[in-house]
């Protein structure tokens, strides 16, 4: 079976419908080109469920059977790079922008982002949460590396939230969203659409101002409490 290290250019060139490479051989020509049409075949099928997987949202929205065709346009286009399947799968988002057949789901890309986002949340290094008591609001914040904040044209997170497991889909939300997203302490990683105000005090702290200099925009209890109810402020790294 092929490695990771075999996939050069013409391995790729191959598994996307290309001829052969010339180092995999038979008996007859024949045999070499129906034996790997079987790998190609199961490398297809590993990546269209790989990106399903990633992507359960766009998936559900689209349609399984839509959602596979569109996978496989996906591959073709953009194979991974990598043999880490982890690293595979951050140009889906913008894929589904420029792909003429979902132009009138403007709003794909978005939750795409929002589940790319997920998958770096959950994977993201582990950090020590901050004591409270330890809190000095006139210093910067050392935030979680899976905290992230993600605008959005659309009501993107809204969306997503209506498109778990046991929701119906319906959507109550309109208008551009702000997103957090970030992993909890049992790995459970959440979603929430901030108000502006809301997502300015993040900003903020994910900028680089203080805790005092951000609680000047908006009051910071809320903020304040899901971050350190979740452990998302962090001690020194040598701590």
């Amino acid at each position: 079976m092929l490695q990771p290290s075999d996939i050069t250019p013409d391995v790729r060139a191959a598994l996307a419908g290309g001829p052969v490479p010339g180092f995999i051989t038979a008996r007859h020509p024949a045999e070499a080109e129906r034996r790997f049409a079987v790998y190609r075949n199961n490398i297809a099928h590993s990546l269209r469920e790989a990106l399903a997987r990633r992507f359960p949202v766009i998936r559900r929205l689209v349609g399984a059977g839509f959602f596979g065709a569109m996978a496989a346009e996906f591959i073709a286009r953009h194979p991974p790079r990598s043999p880490v399947l982890q690293e595979w799968g951050g140009d889906f988002p913008h894929f589904l922008g420029l792909f003429a057949p979902v132009a009138t789901l403007p709003y794909l890309g978005d939750v795409a982002r929002i589940e790319w986002a997920r998958g770096q949340a959950y994977h993201a290094a582990d950090a020590r949460p901050l004591p409270p008591e330890r809190l000095d609001g006139s210093e910067p914040l050392r935030l979680h590396p899976s905290l992230q904040l993600l605008l959005l044209n659309h009501p993107a997170a809204s969306i997503w939230q209506a498109n778990q497991p046991g929701r119906d889909g319906r959507l109550r939300a309109t208008g551009a969203e702000t997103a957090l997203i970030w992993r909890r302490p049992d790995f459970e990683v959440r979603v929430a659409s901030l108000a502006p105000l809301e997502a300015g005090f993040i900003a903020a702290l994910m900028g680089g101002r203080t805790l005092e200099t951000a609680t000047l925009l908006t009051d910071p209890v809320p903020m304040l409490t899901l971050l350190l109810r979740d452990g998302l402020i962090c001690g020194a790294e040598d701590e």
